[in-house]
């Protein structure tokens, strides 16, 4: 497959990059001395790896992680070379104590550099209860609003991007979305404090949302508010998720099978991962083209892609077949290729399994989309930088940080499953 336009994309930054460097070298160096960058220096920049990161251990977000544990998860993705993380909310203490355990950081290691995509939960009118989509929940709304501008305010030195909304404006999230103008509402609230020096002026406003909700799919989506919304945000955060879709749209991942049963099991498994990634990268083209086609210019970045590990339910061994350790490992490999090589940040799903997204049932999927598990032993992904030392010393809990399956690839590949034929 060829991404012309991408690649002229990053062409074009690097060359502006130059510029940019040429006239401002003093500013540039001083920024790299204080770790104080803007998202439009690390958003596209291969040297900065994004990530999601929640942090949590048990089967309830009431048991908050401390600080303390925070900091031993920042270490551990620090030295796997992530300086950018997503969180999601701000209706508990969470996020603020993210912000607090890198400023520590910062205080205690020279050169420790991290940023933060502060996320905010917008919601529709009676959430959960009954929903109406024509309004949104005005008191919660609100809140988060306030709580963003006052750690923005607090942060300016680590939080460089104001997400409003996780996939607040999808319509299968039927319990809670709302229409793109309540978006809207929002984003040119923040990016009129900006123009009024009530919130950093280099701050980046976006919203995070599946590729359909920005125009890359279903018609439905196409209206006067989203091109306004394309407008006024700063770049476009779009969610992809193959993983999910080889069982809700799954001709790429079977047809990917097909005339291979003369293949190894290797050999078969590594096609259907590279048709997952052809399909996460033509969901990306598909907005990056809907944009253009409305005149409009704009960066356009990945937040959220990732594939499980484990699975009872869908993608396991009745469905599917797509969850396992050789899979997330390849997919994350071959993401993490692509954007690299087209100047695109991709906010990986995710640094850590968090038990508490389906606590009833513990081999949900959606359980055990982490790089590293509860207990902090690395999946097969991290296995190569474990054997390279980059966790040499590093605890989760104390604890230190081990290969899974005894590090012996064998009994992980045993494992694996082909997805099914047709």
């Amino acid at each position: 497959m060829k991404y012309s336009k991408s690649l002229l994309r990053l062409l074009l930054m690097f060359t502006l990059g130059l510029g940019v460097g040429s006239c401002n070298e003093k500013h540039m160096n001083e920024n790299h001395i204080n770790n104080n960058k803007s998202a439009g220096e690390f958003l596209g920049h291969p040297g900065y790896k994004a990530i999601s990161y929640g942090g949590y251990r048990t089967l309830t977000r009431e048991d908050q992680p401390s600080i303390a544990q925070i900091k031993e998860d920042l270490k551990i993705l620090s030295a796997l070379g992530v300086k950018v993380i997503r969180t999601y909310n701000l209706q508990l203490d969470q996020a603020p104590n993210i912000l607090k355990a890198i400023r520590a950081l910062k205080s205690e290691e020279v050169g420790f550099e991290m940023y933060v995509m502060l996320g905010l939960w917008i919601e529709c009118e009676n959430a959960r209860l009954s929903p109406n989509h024509g309004a949104e929940d005005t008191a919660v709304n609100s809140a988060e609003i306030e709580r963003a501008i006052t750690y923005a305010n607090q942060y300016p030195d680590i939080v460089k991007i104001i997400a409003v909304g996780n996939e607040a404006m999808v319509h299968w999230q039927a319990n809670y979305f709302v229409l793109p103008s309540v978006i809207l509402k929002w984003v040119n609230h923040l990016q009129k404090l900006k123009w009024e020096d009530k919130l950093p002026s280099e701050l980046w406003i976006t919203s995070s949302d599946n590729f359909a909700s920005w125009g890359g799919g279903d018609a439905a989506y196409h209206n006067e508010d989203l091109t306004a919304l394309i407008k006024a945000v700063d770049y476009i955060s779009l969610h992809t998720y193959p993983f999910h879709d080889t069982h809700y749209s799954g001709s790429f991942w079977v047809d990917s099978q097909k005339n291979t049963a003369h293949l190894e099991t290797k050999a078969r498994v590594e096609l259907a991962v590279q048709s997952a990634v052809d399909y996460a990268v033509s969901q990306y083209q598909s907005v990056e083209n809907y944009v253009e086609g409305l005149g409009i210019e704009k960066p356009i970045h990945i937040g959220e892609t990732g594939w499980a590990t484990v699975s009872s339910d869908l993608y396991g061994p009745a469905g599917t077949q797509a969850a396992d350790e050789y899979k997330q490992a390849l997919y994350y490999q071959k993401m993490s290729d692509w954007t690299s090589a087209n100047g695109v940040s991709c906010f990986y799903f995710e640094a850590f399994d968090e038990p508490w997204k389906d606590a009833a049932h513990p081999l949900g999927s959606e359980n055990h989309f982490g790089l590293i598990d509860v207990g902090g032993t690395l999946k097969y992904a991290l296995w190569k930088s474990f054997d390279q030392g980059v966790f040499e010393g590093l605890t989760r809990d104390g604890i230190p940080l081990k290969k899974s399956f005894n590090g012996t690839f064998e009994e992980m590949f045993n494992t694996v499953n082909c997805p099914k034929q047709e």
